[in-house]
């Protein structure tokens, strides 16, 4: 499988990105080297892309597919792929506050540890669905990690269209999220019009 190896902060800079949409406290101090350079409009296009890319964790592939499935499907392109990347296990493992970041909800789901409806799911795209509910699994809830995710992750505040019980380690999705409660500093059009070129 291929694996971004580029340090976190680092990227984050070369995508004007702040690490906290990351799940990550730390900040960075140095500027980017091309901080006062101008951009084009390709460049700009090319930015919201990777920066997508990055915050989700998907690769260039499945990313282009999200969007041909957005394409297909009634209403703004832009908006569809949004709520599609949302709608991702490990994101939905990650919002529910049951992982400190996207990658280490990628990780728990990879390593069997959540059901979705009592079933065990270890695909971090799965789409999750309205009314869905999603659990770590009995043998894992007493694991030491889950305390200390819960310790760092209590001031997080749960989406809307999210139910979250803490205590049970479980949460529900209660609605499809819309464009307006995704809180994600990505301007999804300039997405659409880098891939209908």
């Amino acid at each position: 499988m291929a694996v971004n190896r580029t340090p976190v902060l680092k990227r984050c800079r070369s995508l004007d990105l702040d690490p906290v949409y990351l799940g990550i406290d730390k900040k960075s101090r140095r500027k980017a080297k091309n901080a006062g350079r101008k951009i084009s409009e390709y460049g700009l296009q090319l930015r919201e892309k990777q920066k997508a890319k990055f915050i989700y964790g998907v690769l260039e592939k499945p990313f282009r597919n999200y969007y041909k499935k957005a394409e297909k499907q009634k209403g703004m392109t832009g908006e569809n792929l949004m709520i599609m990347l949302e709608l991702r296990l490990d994101n939905v493992v990650y919002r529910l506050g049951l992982a400190r970041t996207r990658k280490e909800a990628r990780q728990i789901v990879d390593h069997k540890h959540i059901l979705v409806n009592g079933k065990c799911v270890n695909i971090p795209s799965y789409l999750v669905k309205a009314g869905d509910v999603i659990e770590v699994r009995e043998k894992s809830k007493s694991s030491a990690r889950y305390k200390e995710v819960l310790e760092t992750t209590n001031g997080r505040l749960v989406p809307e269209w999210l139910e979250a019980d803490k205590e049970a380690l479980k949460g529900q999705v209660k609605s499809l999220p819309t464009r307006e409660v995704i809180d994600v500093p990505v301007n999804e059009m300039l997405i659409v019009e880098l891939y209908s070129k």
